[in-house]
């Protein structure tokens, strides 16, 4: 006789946002939303959309010897999370193109990591709304799921407008009041439990 699983069913995170809890102190997280960009059984992948960098996107295509537009190269570049920071990975809504590694996250959000979109972003001719990131934050087997029941995230439906539109320092509290929480009373809550 088979006994009942007790397992609980495997939920992906893909497409939403992490929101860090004030009592999270890794300083590569500290107050950061992370988009997932992938979710599995085998880890999970996001980008932090939330903490620019003092590098403007110019120093990319002058890297490539790339010419650009001069309203493109003044974007920041955002510290996608710790792991492999030498890498770039431009998250932007849909438009059609491929690039050599595009992937289709959701209907408003897609993930490309690959060089050939550079050329097309300096020219104007990629995606309008993008933000690019060095690095990644990344989670083996079942190491998010460990955080989330240690209460380290806040977990929210991703919006594309939060990750293209909203200025980075009000994308948390963007983030949060989408399911009706207001960080800066959860912030002082906290302080008030470690006082």
């Amino acid at each position: 006789m088979n006994q009942p699983s007790n397992k609980i069913p495997f939920q992906t995170l893909s497409n939403h946002f992490l929101i860090a809890m004030p009592g999270l102190i890794d300083p590569n997280f500290s107050h950061a939303v992370i988009y997932i960009c992938e979710h599995t059984q085998e880890g999970a992948m996001g980008l932090v959309v939330n903490h620019p960098l003092e590098i403007p996107l110019s120093q990319v295509f002058e890297q490539f010897e790339i010419d650009y537009s001069p309203g493109v190269g003044a974007q920041s570049l955002l510290s996608g999370g710790p792991v492999q920071t030498d890498r770039g990975f431009i998250l932007h809504r849909p438009t059609g193109q491929k690039w050599e590694s595009t992937q289709t996250i959701s209907n408003d959000i897609s993930l490309t990591a690959s060089k050939d979109i550079i050329p097309d972003i300096a020219r104007e001719r990629g995606p309008h709304d993008l933000i690019i990131a060095l690095g990644y934050s990344g989670w083996g087997p079942g190491q998010l799921e460990e955080e989330l029941a240690n209460n380290a995230w806040l977990t929210v439906p991703a919006d594309a407008d939060i990750v293209f539109n909203v200025p980075f320092d009000q994308r948390a509290g963007a983030a949060a009041a989408k399911i009706g929480i207001d960080l800066n009373q959860l912030l002082n809550e906290t302080i008030r439990r470690n006082s």
